[in-house]
């Protein structure tokens, strides 16, 4: 376990996979970070490369040649991450490819994960290289889970998600057997600002956005008000979700999806998929903002 703080906030990332698992106030203790119960879903927040989501049969093709990957990738529970840097106020964890990675994932990179702690907020920066003599194509995303309610003597209900801009869009359904994107949608939003949060909103699964407008989303709570806010300019789609018998909420911004039902499985056609050329570096960041009447 690898810890930081300052004299607001107190974060803990796991080794394995790089994951956040804690953020808690150094003055009363206030923890915001779901405790992966095992019995509900046992993550924490899992970072998502190089796919998000699933796909099709689990499969993808490059080059005519078909490889096989698990749900969101292989850097959540990957025990050969390394913590390649620490500071006062920082964490940057690595990840290498390998021969047994490239029977999987046929290019050659350098994946690094960076949190740093400033004041009330924590930055996670994604920087992916290509160290290939090939383009390579990945997706890359967060899946933090929040702990709803957080305070005692409240109920899911009492929490909603504040988006920063009125919203219109529809959520696109997921194929409950397999995991993949339908083309089907549904309503959330009626030109709101609100998503009210209950259990039946993830029966569902995931609520899937591809065309927001805010960049910002905060949690906020009929008792206490905001509580945080996750802001994610660097990422083009958003991931809302919980079990329907969890008491958290997953933010989770993405720049990718899961396959579509009507695939054709060819990685360098999926959608949303990012090409990085050779000897490039890309990098995409999302923070977590803890309102500071809730660390005092």
């Amino acid at each position: 376990m690898n810890l930081m703080q300052n004299n607001k906030l107190k974060i803990s990332v796991k080794n394995t996979g790089a994951e956040l698992c804690g953020i808690s106030s150094v003055k009363n203790g206030t923890e915001f970070m779901w405790h992966a119960n095992p019995d509900v879903w046992g993550s924490y927040a899992p970072n998502l490369f190089p796919i998000i989501g699933a796909l099709k049969d689990d499969i993808y093709s490059f080059e005519n040649i078909e490889y096989k990957l698990p749900k969101h990738g292989f850097v959540r529970h990957n025990e050969e991450i390394i913590l390649e840097k620490q500071s006062k106020n920082s964490l940057t964890f690595k990840l290498v490819s390998n021969n047994e990675l490239l029977k999987i994932y046929p290019f050659k990179f350098e994946f690094y994960i960076t949190y740093t702690l400033t004041e009330n907020t924590l930055e996670v920066k994604h920087t992916i290289k290509n160290t290939d003599k090939k383009t390579m194509y990945f997706s890359v995303g967060g899946h933090p889970a929040f702990k709803c309610p957080v305070f005692e003597n409240e109920k899911y209900e009492d929490y909603a998600l504040e988006f920063e801009h009125l919203e219109n869009s529809k959520t696109h359904l997921i194929n409950m057997d397999n995991g993949l994107i339908s083309s089907n949608t549904e309503t959330v939003f009626n030109k709101s600002t609100k998503l009210p949060l209950t259990h039946d909103l993830f029966n569902k699964d995931a609520l899937i956005f591809k065309d927001l407008k805010s960049k910002k989303v905060t949690l906020k709570s009929a008792n206490h008000g905001d509580i945080l806010t996750v802001n994610y300019p660097d990422f083009d789609y958003l991931g809302i979700w919980a079990k329907p018998t969890g008491d958290y909420v997953c933010i989770e911004p993405w720049l990718g999806i899961a396959d579509n039902e009507s695939t054709n499985q060819n990685l360098i056609e999926k959608e949303a998929i990012i090409s990085l050329e050779q000897d490039k570096s890309f990098e995409a960041v999302y923070t977590i903002e803890i309102h500071n009447k809730h660390l005092v």
